[in-house]
């Protein structure tokens, strides 16, 4: 299969996931729940940090590198969790769908929290070589973006079906990279087709939705403008996010033999051939 056979599958796959979503709206909550999560706990963090210094910045500077390092590995941990808690119930609501059921967030969340200790393990495990990778970039200067990034590249392919592997193979966080990574080499090959297919999307969605809402919201006053600029991002995210999402259930229940609705399996097993 040539590279724009790979693109064109990736696209169609893309495609199917959005009508998933189309499908199942709901199931756009996820995602939005994710980000007003991390908001408020970033937003509690910083104000918790701020008073506890008595609102002054100057106090916080001379607190030094190690209170740096705890606040940015802190951050880290909050948002893979975050990310992961949510993601792991839209998965799970995707599966019901792919069942024949009609997915509920309400039980999308329960299966989450039944798994929360793996997701905090997970988190933990995540957190720890995400920030990392992020010391060895400040210390190494060019070097170090260069090595992360290369890294960061490997860590993301690797991962790919790390969140369905935690949720329903019951593997620590080294067993599931591996298990990943294994899915990956032997269904994926060299095909990255659905990442440029969502980033094209989401390209398009920012030039056609981000940018007319933020020019008429400039119409009317530069605070509106950027009001509407941010939401349409946000929207633009929320939806992109779950249909990433909904795609990697579906190419993790293709790969194990179930059945996958709304979506061609041809497609699937081509696009996620083995090498």
């Amino acid at each position: 299969m040539n590279i724009f056979e790979k693109l064109s599958n990736g696209w169609t796959l893309s495609m199917n996931s959005l009508k998933v979503l189309k499908a199942n709206k709901q199931l756009i909550i996820f995602p939005i729940l994710s980000g007003i999560s991390m908001v408020l706990i970033i937003g509690s963090f910083v104000v918790g940090v701020m008073a506890s210094a008595d609102w002054d910045i100057e106090y916080l500077h001379e607190q030094g590198k190690a209170f740096n390092y705890v606040a940015g590995f802190l951050f880290y941990l909050v948002n893979y969790f975050v990310v992961v808690f949510f993601n792991m119930a839209l998965i799970d609501c995707t599966r019901d769908y792919f069942n024949g059921e009609i997915p509920s967030v309400r039980k999308g969340l329960r299966f989450s929290m039944s798994r929360i200790g793996a997701i905090f393990t997970w988190s933990l495990f995540a957190a720890t070589i995400g920030f990392a990778l992020k010391l060895v970039q400040e210390n190494l200067g060019w070097l170090g973006k260069i090595i992360t990034g290369l890294i960061g590249i490997v860590w993301s392919i690797a991962t790919f079906f790390v969140v369905p592997i935690i949720a329903y193979e019951r593997l620590n966080p080294i067993q599931a990279v591996k298990r990943s990574a294994e899915l990956i080499k032997a269904k994926w090959g060299e095909s990255l087709g659905s990442a440029f297919s969502f980033g094209l999307l989401r390209l398009v969605a920012f030039v056609i939705i981000c940018l007319p809402l933020f020019f008429l919201g400039m119409l009317i006053n530069p605070i509106v403008g950027i009001a509407l600029g941010i939401l349409g991002l946000f929207t633009v995210m929320a939806v992109s996010s779950a249909a990433q999402a909904i795609f990697v259930s579906a190419v993790y229940h293709n790969i194990h033999g179930d059945p996958i609705k709304n979506f061609d399996e041809q497609f699937a097993d081509n696009l996620f051939r083995s090498k």
